[in-house]
C-alpha cells in the first residue's frame, strides 16, 4: 500500500494511538457478561470440561484453525462482507444452537464459529484497506487468534505483527496455527464448558459467541488499526507498536491505581 499525500505526524499520530489503546481497553468487557451468565471464574471453567474433551482441545483447535484459514478465504469471493453487528448476531444463533445440545453439539459448532471470527477479522482487514488474499495479511488475520482471549487480563504485550512479505506456504501457515492454537484451545475451552453448564447451554453458548466475537472484531481493529498508522504515518511497525505498549501498560496501570 502506498502512501498517499503527506504522512500524518504529531499530534494526529498520538491521537490514533490513544483511540486504539481506548477500543483495546474495551475489548474484553463483553466477557463480565459470560462470567455473570454462568456465575464461575474463567479460571475454573476449563475444569468442568470432560477429561476426554480436554485431551482432545488442542487437536480440535488445530483442525478447526486449519479448515477455517481456508474456508473463510474462500468465501470471500462468493459472500460479502458483513457488518460487525449481522456477524455478532450470526454467531451468536450459532452459539445458542451449539449449547441447546450440550458439549457434543457444541463440539461440531466449534469450527463454524471459528471460520465465521475468522472471517471477521479478514473483513477487519479489508475495512482497514488491507487485502485479504495478500499472504502477509493472511497470516496477521489468524495470528489475532493468537492475543490473549476475552476471559484474561491483557495489556498489549502480546501484540504481535507480521511482516507484509510473507511467502503463503502450507509448512508456513501450519507452522503459524501451531503456535497460536494452544492459546486459542484455552479460549475455546472455556466457551465449550460454558456451553455444557446444565441448563444454560443455549444462553451461555449465545452469550459467550457474542462476547468472542465482539473481542476478536475489536482486536483486529487494533492490529490493523496500528498497521494502516505505520503506513500513513511513514513510520517503523515496530515503533509504532512499542508506542501503542507503552500506551497501553500506562492505560492500565491507571485504571488499576
Amino acid at each position: 500500500m502506498e502512501i498517499l499525500g503527506r504522512p500524518i505526524e504529531g499530534s494526529a499520530v498520538e491521537a490514533r494511538l490513544d483511540a486504539l489503546v481506548a477500543r483495546h481497553a474495551r475489548a474484553g468487557s463483553g466477557a463480565m457478561e459470560v462470567l455473570n451468565l454462568i456465575g464461575a471464574q474463567a479460571e475454573g471453567l476449563l475444569d468442568r470440561l470432560p477429561p476426554e474433551a480436554r485431551a482432545r482441545l488442542g487437536t480440535v483447535t488445530e483442525r478447526a484453525l486449519l479448515g477455517a484459514a481456508e474456508a473463510a478465504h474462500g468465501t470471500r469471493g462468493s459472500v460479502p462482507d458483513m457488518s460487525q453487528g449481522r456477524t455478532r448476531l450470526l454467531t451468536t444463533v450459532m452459539g445458542a444452537a451449539g449449547g441447546a445440545g450440550g458439549l457434543p453439539t457444541a463440539l461440531a459448532e466449534l469450527p463454524v464459529t471459528v471460520t465465521v471470527l475468522l472471517r471477521a477479522i479478514q473483513d477487519e482487514a479489508a475495512a482497514h484497506g488491507f487485502d485479504p488474499a495478500e499472504p502477509g495479511v493472511r497470516f496477521a488475520s489468524v495470528e489475532v487468534f493468537g492475543t490473549a482471549g476475552p476471559l484474561r487480563d491483557d495489556d498489549g504485550a502480546d501484540l504481535g505483527f507480521i511482516g507484509a512479505r510473507v511467502t503463503l506456504t502450507g509448512a508456513a501457515l501450519r507452522a503459524l496455527i501451531a503456535r497460536v492454537a494452544p492459546r486459542l484451545a484455552v479460549v475455546l475451552g472455556q466457551k465449550l464448558a460454558a456451553q455444557s453448564v446444565p441448563l444454560l447451554g443455549a444462553a451461555a453458548g449465545a452469550a459467550t459467541n457474542y462476547a468472542y466475537t465482539r473481542y476478536y472484531q475489536d482486536m483486529a481493529h487494533v492490529h490493523f488499526g496500528l498497521r494502516r498508522l505505520a503506513i500513513e504515518a511513514d513510520r517503523d511497525p515496530q515503533e509504532i507498536v512499542a508506542a501503542f505498549r507503552e500506551r497501553a501498560g500506562q492505560s492500565s496501570g491507571q485504571a488499576r491505581s
